[in-house]
């Protein structure tokens, strides 16, 4: 006989890995760790069909969840949450939600309000109005955005060593890491090498290491990278100043930016000049708890 204590589910849905962590009362009941691929949160349907099966996977046999909440990687508007949450409703026939990944970053950190900010394989900052409506910046991926995020430092770190190369310099300490990571022996062939990606996000972001081992051999070109994509990460946080957000506290989480020293002072240090009244705060824990702590709001 199942507890009569609700369970509940909350999923955290990255770019790269997906957590999830169900809760019966203050037990823990299954921590459920995969892949991210198959994650296509641009079809509701599919979404959701998705997050029922890892639900179903990840739960013990004859467990029935009370309440699910979903923070996803790339659930960029209200209208494409809510087609999601839907589709997933009708599914489980429980109580749902599914707010864009930063937003578990506020919730997870136990405070009521703030800024999310994730500098993981992407990057993507949330807030919210005083209606309670929220607002999300960045998080266009790995193509034409992520800048800060790792598959946006490698695009960064390809076309600073491509510019390089058009000046006439020879191969530094990163372009020679790169050639290396992406097993190319010249610098003008690492565009095909990263366009012939088959996940363009994972597949670049995956090599982001090299760009900070470059760094602190002394490569000037990698250096300059990280401080651009921390001055990237801080205008995040600015874009949302503009559009009327109250800024205090910035939870910060993702595998990059909190993995990565060098990447977190350029960010602190270019958002204590934009914007001095923010408080950058590393979150301490799985950014799944903040979904675990929706899932409760919703039992």
């Amino acid at each position: 006989m199942q507890d009569s204590t609700p369970l509940v589910v909350g999923i955290d849905v990255g770019g790269t890995k997906t957590r999830l962590r169900a809760c019966a009362g203050t037990r823990p009941v299954a921590d459920h760790v995969r892949a991210s691929s198959g994650w296509r949160p641009h079809d509701p349907a599919a979404a959701a069909d998705w997050l029922t099966a890892l639900v179903r996977e990840a739960l013990p046999p004859g467990a029935r969840p009370s309440a699910v909440a979903v923070g996803g990687h790339a659930c960029e508007t209200p209208r494409q949450c809510a087609e999601i949450r839907a589709a997933l409703r009708a599914r489980l026939e429980v109580p749902c939600l599914v707010v864009g990944d930063a937003e578990l970053l506020v919730p997870a950190a136990g405070l009521d309000k703030g800024v999310g900010l994730v500098a993981g394989t992407g990057s993507v900052a949330v807030g919210r109005f005083a209606d309670g409506s929220s607002v999300q910046v960045g998080g266009w991926g790995a193509v034409l955005g992520d800048e800060g995020g790792s598959a946006g430092l490698v695009r960064e770190a390809a076309r600073a060593s491509w510019a390089a190369h058009d000046r006439g310099d020879a191969p530094d300490a990163l372009a020679l890491k790169l050639l290396d990571a992406l097993g190319v022996s010249e610098v003008p062939a690492l565009g095909a090498a990263l366009e012939s990606a088959t996940d363009v996000s994972a597949d670049w972001g995956r090599h982001a290491p090299v760009v900070f081992a470059a760094a602190a051999e002394g490569s000037l070109i990698a250096r300059q990278v990280i401080a651009d994509g921390g001055r990237s990460l801080a205008s995040l946080v600015v874009r949302l100043v503009e559009r009327g957000i109250t800024v205090d506290d910035v939870v910060v989480a993702g595998s990059t930016v909190l993995a990565q020293p060098a990447l977190y002072t350029a960010f602190t240090s270019s958002l204590a000049e934009a914007v001095p009244t923010a408080r950058p705060r590393p979150l301490q824990v799985p950014p799944v708890e903040g979904a675990v702590a929706l899932a409760r709001s919703l039992a």
